[in-house]
């Protein structure tokens, strides 16, 4: 069971970023996906939810009209398009799922990928 984010760097103030998440080991047309994102000495904040269709979003207030998160159900990806960004995003960026199996939780995260937002 594995994700791996993609797509960070470094863009200007008022720029974009599409970030993406690729999950294998898991079916993962049956799992809500989430980007989260955590700056250094801040607590990480939930950017986006979708569901596992991909029918139901949910934002951050902070990142509402700005973000679109969407999934390819198909290729097992799951995208995070920011635009707008701003430098109070730069952040490590983590997509992050919920396994139930059974009686059985997991909580899969990825190792990040890191966004940086400067002139």
């Amino acid at each position: 069971v594995q994700l791996v984010e993609s797509g960070g760097g470094l863009v200007q103030p008022g720029g974009s970023l599409r970030l993406s998440c690729v999950a294998s080991g898991f079916t993962f047309s049956s799992y809500a996906m989430i980007w989260h994102r955590q700056a250094p000495g801040k607590e990480r904040e939930l950017v986006a939810r979708i569901s596992s269709g991909g029918g139901s979003t949910k934002y951050a207030d902070s990142v509402k009209g700005r973000t679109t998160i969407t999934r390819d159900n198909a290729k097992n990806m799951v995208y995070l398009q920011m635009n707008s960004l701003k430098p109070e995003d730069a952040a490590m960026y983590y997509c992050n799922t919920v396994l139930v199996a059974g009686l059985g939780v997991s909580d899969i995260w990825g190792r990040g990928t890191q966004v940086t937002v400067s002139p």
